[in-house]
């Protein structure tokens, strides 16, 4: 059976190297990696290490070496496409079947895939040309380098309908694969297709191994929407994806730390001040995909939010979504930008360091919880404390890890101990 390449580093995207292999065998952490005595040889000291960053086993008593597809293989002496299937259980995906329809939409996706990379080439280019002048000089008014403009591959769409559309049709693209790829818009009335992003500085989102699959554009001078994101397709679900990811991960791999920010310019003005390891989702609110996708790059992802009270909202839906989801080691942290600043304007203004020490006044969740759930209620009376306890309760009722909201419901127990 052959496998499409994109669903196998998805489906080793989301099964964790460690946890598969924690079911089967006692590990113990050491600094970033993991030990166990070998499932591969008879050995009293443990010499086989799994590495989550890496995604890799190895054992060095006898070498074995692999994936968690390989492991999966070797371990239980299943073929290849058993072992897809095992795991594939564990993630809750569905293979992929050869067949006639499935090889048809991988091509179509690579097609798509194509059509995108293409665009985003055509708007960096624009950007560089007489019709990118005001794009150009947003970004430097927003003082970006060269280097990072380049870098994060920014582009300009042009002020005209039929831009990018002329280049495509030059280029043999099909319009039902522009349109298809969110590149055109075509008329439910039948008129012709006409360019999405029109007089915006582009944003090219990327997946994780630097692909072009989408865009964000924003409008230059008057006009709404201020941001427009490229609609779902193929290749771009929004909740799975975060900005500036590909930038990312491999620093926060490294250094176990990974931040999430509002927005475009949040991500690239970081970057170009030295802090390399932040994200953003686009435009809505924290999804349960992103969620986990941020566990896999660091343990206590730390989510920055403005002072004001649309800050607060937000870090309470995030809160919300995650609660459900925690599990040992795995939660979140919450910093608070000054009023008035966003991490763009903060390191702009104090650079990385003044940036940093608004970050290291960072919260954990369960603090975020209690400060959630009180909202400036008076606990003056024992009716009004039992009310707190009791929505308390009911919050880290939500924790589906027994061993978790156990150690919840003993910190919450020893806070109202303390009221």
């Amino acid at each position: 059976m052959q496998l499409d390449r994109n669903f196998i580093e998805e489906l080793k995207a989301r099964v964790k190297l460690s946890e598969v292999i924690g079911r089967k065998l006692r590990l113990t952490r050491r600094g970033r990696e993991f030990v166990a005595l070998s499932p591969f040889s008879n050995e009293k000291s443990p010499s086989f290490t799994i590495n989550d960053d890496k995604g890799f086993y190895h054992c060095f008593g006898c070498g074995a070496h692999g994936d968690v597809i390989g492991f999966v293989m070797r371990s239980e002496g299943l073929e290849f496409p058993q072992a897809v299937e095992r795991l594939a259980g564990v993630a809750g995906m569905e293979v992929p079947r050869e067949t006639p329809e499935e090889r048809a939409r991988a091509e179509r996706q690579q097609t798509l895939g194509g059509a995108v990379e293409f665009a985003a080439k055509f708007y960096e280019q624009q950007l560089r040309a007489s019709s990118g002048r005001h794009g150009l000089d947003y970004f430097k008014r927003r003082g970006l380098s060269d280097d990072t403009m380049r870098r994060f591959r920014l582009g300009f769409a042009p002020d005209t309908r039929h831009g990018l559309k002329a280049a495509l049709d030059k280029a043999g693209i099909p319009e039902a694969i522009a349109v298809e790829a969110g590149l055109l818009i075509k008329p439910e009335d039948g008129g012709h297709s006409y360019d999405r992003f029109r007089g915006r500085v582009m944003f090219p989102i990327l997946d994780r191994r630097g692909q072009a699959i989408a865009f964000g554009g924003r409008i230059i001078g008057d006009g709404e929407p201020k941001y427009l994101n490229s609609p779902e397709t193929p290749l771009f679900h929004k909740g799975r994806v975060l900005y500036g990811l590909s930038h990312a991960q491999k620093v926060a791999r490294e250094k176990n730390e990974i931040i999430v920010v509002e927005g475009y310019m949040d991500v690239i003005g970081l970057a170009q001040a030295g802090i390399a390891n932040a994200v953003a989702p686009l435009g809505t609110a924290l999804t349960e995909d992103q969620i986990e996708l941020l566990w896999r790059m660091a343990q206590e992802p730390i989510l920055c939010f403005d002072g004001d009270n649309a800050g607060q909202r937000a870090a309470a839906r995030a809160a919300e979504r995650a609660i459900p989801l925690l599990k040992p080691g795995l939660s979140l942290r919450f910093a608070w930008m000054p009023r008035g600043e966003d991490p763009d304007s903060l390191v702009r203004a104090k650079g990385a360091a003044g940036f940093r020490a608004e970050l290291d006044r960072k919260e954990p969740l369960v603090d975020m919880l209690w400060t959630q759930v009180l909202a400036d209620r008076p606990l003056d009376t024992p009716e009004r404390r039992a009310g707190f306890r009791k929505d308390l309760s009911a919050a880290v009722s939500r924790i589906v890890v027994k061993s978790v909201a156990e150690a919840y419901r003993q910190e919450v127990q020893r806070r109202l101990d303390d009221l």
